[in-house]
C-alpha cells in the first residue's frame, strides 16, 4: 500500500494523532494444517505511516514468508473465494460446466499443485543433467590420478638424477669459482692499475685543456689588443692629419703674417712722409696763428666795447621815446600818478617774479654745480674703472694665455679620453660577447623548459620587484678550486638550476605569473621549507674533504647548499669513497666524479671538462662583472668627455669675450 492509502487506514478523530494501526488474526491448527507444529497460528499486519510489517507467532517475517504458510494451509492468492462479494454466487450458478471445474480446482488447490509439479520436474532435470557431468567430472579425475601417478615416478627418478646433476654442478662450479676469484683478483690488480694511469691521463687532459683554455683566452686577450692598437692607430692617423692641417694653416698665416708685415712697412714709410708733411704744415699754421691771434683779441675787445655804447644808447633812445609818448597819453595828473601807481605795481610784480626766478636760478645753479661736482666724481670714478679696466684687460690677456694653454690640455685630455672610450667600447663589446657565448653554453646544458622557466622568472623578478626571488643556485656559490667543479656539479645535478626563494609564499606568486605566461618549468627551493640536517664528518686530513668546505656563499642561502651539498664528502679514491658510504651514512664522491651512495648505488664514468656547467657559470658570471664594470667605467670616460667639452665651449666662450673691442 502507498503511504496515503495507509493513512487512510488510520483513525482521525478527536484526541491524539494515531501513528500505527494492526490487524491480528488467530488460527486454530489442530489439524496441523499450517506446518508450524502449534496449535495456533497468530498472524499480525502493523501499518503506520512510514512501515508496513508482518508478524507471524509475534515474530517478525517477511511478506513473502506469509503468502507460502497460507498457500500451504489452502489459502492461495490465486483462489480469492474466502470472502465472496455480493452477486457473487449469482455468477456461480449460472456458470458453466468448464468454469465451474475451474473453480474447484482453485478452491482445492489442485493448480497449484500442478504449479509446484512443475517446478518440481524442472529441478529433476536439472538435478541429471547435473549428475550426468559430476560422473564425466569423476571419470575424468579418475583418469588424471591415473597420469599423475605415472608422473609421480618420473619426477622421483627425475629428483635422483637432479640432485646428481646439483651435486655435479656445485663441484664444477666450485672449481670455476676458484679459477674465477684468482682471475678477478689479477684483473683487480689490473684494474687498479689501469685507473691510476687513467686518471693520471685524466688529469693530463684536464692539465692540457686548462693549458689550452688559457692559451685561447690569451689569443682572445692578444685580439682585443691588436683592436685596441687598431683603433688607437687610426686615431694615431686622424691626429696626424689634423697636426698637418693645422701646421699647413700655420704655415699659411706666417705667411700672411710675413705679406702684412711688408705691407705694414711700406705703410709705415708712406705714413712717415706724411706725417713730416702734416708736421711743417702745422708749425706753418701755428706761425700764422701766433700773429691772428692778437689782430682777433683787439677786435673782440673793441666789439664788446661798440655793443655796450649800443646798449646804452638804445636805453636812452627807449627813455626819450617813453618820456614822449607819457606827455602826450595823459590829460591831467591824476590820470598820470594812477598810471604811475599801475606802473609801480606791474614792476613789484616784476621783481618778485625775477626775485623768484633769481632764487630758482641761485637752486638752479647750485643743482648744476651738485650736478657738476657729481659728474666730476663720475669723470674720476670712470677714469679709475677705466685704469681698472686697463689692469684686468692686462690679467685678462694674461689670463687667456693661461686658457689657451688650458685649451690645448683639454683638447689633449679629450683626444686621450676618446681612445680610451673606443678602447672601453672593443671591450665591453668583446665581454658581452664571451657572456653570451658562455650562457648559450649554460642553456645547452639543460632542457628547454627549464632554460626558458629560468628566463621567465628573472624577467618576472625584475618586472614584479620580488625582493625574495635570489636566483638560480648556481649563481649563489663559488667553488675555491677549479678541480673540484666536475665533483660538485655530479653532486647537484638538475638542483644546480633550481630557484631558491624566500618564502612559498614567493615561489606561489611567481609560479602563478610563470603558468599564465605558460614558459617553461622550474623547480623552487623555498628557504622556510627547508630543515637540513647537521651531519659528522670524518677527518682524516686532505684525504676526505666535506663538499660544504669547497663551495663559497653567502650565509643567507647556507639552508639551500646544505639541503644539496650537505650530505656528500670528497674522498681520495673510490675505495676510500665506499668505506666512507658505508661507515658513516654519507654519500661520497671522488674529484673526478664517480660517486657511491649511502645506499649501495654507484655512479661513474667519463665526463668532458669541455662542457662543463659550473665552468660556464663561473665565467658567466665573471663576464657579467667585466661587462658592469667595463659600462661604469665607459659612462664615468663619456661624463669626463662631456665634460671636457663644456670647459672646451665655456673656454671658447670666454676667448670670445674677451676678444670682444
Amino acid at each position: 500500500m502507498s503511504r496515503e492509502e495507509r493513512q487512510s487506514l488510520l483513525h482521525e478523530g478527536t484526541g491524539p494523532a494515531t501513528m500505527s494501526a494492526f490487524v491480528e488474526i488467530i488460527f486454530d491448527n489442530n489439524d496441523n494444517r499450517f506446518p508450524t507444529g502449534k496449535d495456533e497460528v497468530i498472524l499480525r499486519r502493523t501499518i503506520g505511516l512510514k512501515k508496513d510489517e508482518y508478524s507471524l507467532d509475534k515474530k517478525s517475517a517477511t511478506k513473502g514468508d506469509v503468502m507460502n504458510l497460507l498457500e500451504s494451509a489452502g489459502f492461495s492468492r490465486s483462489n480469492p473465494y474466502y470472502i465472496v462479494p455480493q452477486g457473487r454466487i449469482t455468477a456461480l450458478t449460472n456458470a458453466k460446466d468448464p468454469e465451474r471445474l475451474q473453480l474447484l480446482k482453485e478452491v482445492a488447490g489442485t493448480r497449484v499443485y500442478e504449479q509446484r509439479r512443475q517446478e518440481s520436474m524442472k529441478i529433476m532435470e536439472e538435478t541429471d543433467s547435473k549428475r550426468s557431468k559430476i560422473e564425466e567430472l569423476l571419470k575424468y579425475i579418475e583418469e588424471r590420478l591415473e597420469e599423475l601417478e605415472e608422473e609421480k615416478e618420473e619426477l622421483k627418478n627425475f629428483n635422483d638424477l637432479d640432485r646428481d646433476r646439483r651435486c655435479l654442478e656445485y663441484t664444477i662450479f666450485h672449481r670455476e669459482e676458484i679459477e674465477y676469484a684468482t682471475q678477478l683478483e689479477k684483473m683487480e690488480k689490473e684494474r687498479i692499475k689501469g685507473s691510476d694511469g687513467t686518471n693520471k691521463e685524466n688529469k693530463g687532459f684536464e692539465e692540457e685543456q686548462r693549458a689550452i683554455t688559457r692559451i685561447e683566452a690569451e689569443i682572445h686577450e692578444l685580439q682585443e689588443n691588436v683592436e685596441l692598437l687598431t683603433i688607437e692607430k687610426e686615431q694615431l692617423d686622424e691626429d696626424k692629419q689634423e697636426q698637418i692641417k693645422a701646421h699647413a694653416q700655420v704655415e699659411l698665416i706666417i705667411k700672411d703674417l710675413e705679406d702684412s708685415a711688408r705691407q705694414n712697412q711700406q705703410l709705415k714709410a708712406r705714413r712717415k712722409v706724411e706725417l713730416t708733411s702734416i708736421v711743417k704744415d702745422i708749425e706753418q699754421k701755428e706761425a700764422e696763428l701766433g700773429q691772428v691771434i692778437p689782430q682777433y683779441e683787439n677786435e673782440a675787445a673793441r666789439e664788446l666795447q661798440l655793443k655796450e655804447s649800443l646798449e646804452e644808447y638804445e636805453l636812452r633812445r627807449q627813455a626819450l621815446y617813453a618820456k614822449q609818448g607819457r606827455s602826450t597819453q595823459f590829460r591831467t595828473r591824476d590820470e598820470r600818478d594812477a598810471w604811475l601807481k599801475n606802473e609801480m605795481k606791474e614792476i613789484k610784480v616784476t621783481i618778485t617774479t625775477q626775485s623768484n626766478q633769481a632764487k630758482e636760478l641761485e637752486d638752479e645753479i647750485e643743482n648744476i654745480m651738485e650736478a657738476l661736482e657729481k659728474s666730476a666724481a663720475e669723470i674720476q670714478s670712470t677714469r679709475e674703472k677705466l685704469e681698472q679696466r686697463k689692469t684686468n684687460l692686462e690679467e685678462m690677456a694674461t689670463e687667456l694665455n693661461q686658457l689657451k694653454v688650458q685649451r690645448d690640455k683639454l683638447t689633449d685630455d679629450r683626444k686621450e679620453r676618446w681612445r680610451d672610450d673606443a678602447q672601453l667600447e672593443t671591450k665591453i663589446s668583446n665581454a658581452c660577447e664571451l657572456y653570451r657565448k658562455n650562457e648559450r653554453a649554460l642553456a645547452s646544458s639543460m632542457d628547454k623548459n627549464t632554460s626558458m622557466g629560468l628566463a621567465t622568472v628573472r624577467r618576472i623578478a625584475e618586472t614584479q620587484r620580488f625582493s625574495g626571488v635570489y636566483g638560480a643556485l648556481y649563481e649563489l656559490f663559488d667553488c675555491i678550486d677549479e678541480s673540484y667543479w666536475t665533483a660538485v656539479e655530479v653532486t647537484a645535478g638538475q638542483s644546480l638550476f633550481h630557484v631558491v626563494v624566500d618564502t612559498d609564499e614567493t615561489a606561489t606568486k611567481v609560479l602563478q605569473d610563470l603558468n599564465r605566461e605558460k614558459s617553461g618549468r622550474v623547480t623552487f627551493i623555498p628557504l622556510n621549507r627547508l630543515r637540513p640536517k647537521s651531519f659528522e664528518y670524518p677527518r682524516t686530513g686532505e684525504e676526505i674533504k666535506p663538499m660544504m668546505e669547497v663551495v663559497k656563499f653567502n650565509e643567507r642561502y647556507k639552508k639551500a647548499l646544505q639541503q644539496v651539498f650537505g650530505r656528500t664528502v670528497i674522498c681520495k679514491d673510490l675505495q676510500l669513497s665506499s668505506l666512507i658510504a658505508r661507515s658513516h651514512d654519507l654519500n661520497a664522491i671522488t674529484v673526478g666524479g664517480d660517486r657511491v651512495d649511502r645506499k649501495g648505488a654507484l655512479t661513474g664514468g667519463y665526463h668532458d671538462v669541455r662542457r662543463r656547467r659550473l665552468e660556464a657559470a663561473a665565467n658567466l658570471k665573471k663576464f657579467k662583472k667585466e661587462s658592469k664594470d667595463l659600462k661604469e667605467k665607459g659612462i664615468s670616460v663619456k661624463k669626463e668627455i662631456a665634460h671636457i667639452l663644456f670647459l672646451h665651449e665655456l673656454n671658447l666662450l670666454i676667448r670670445a669675450i674677451y676678444t670682444i673691442p
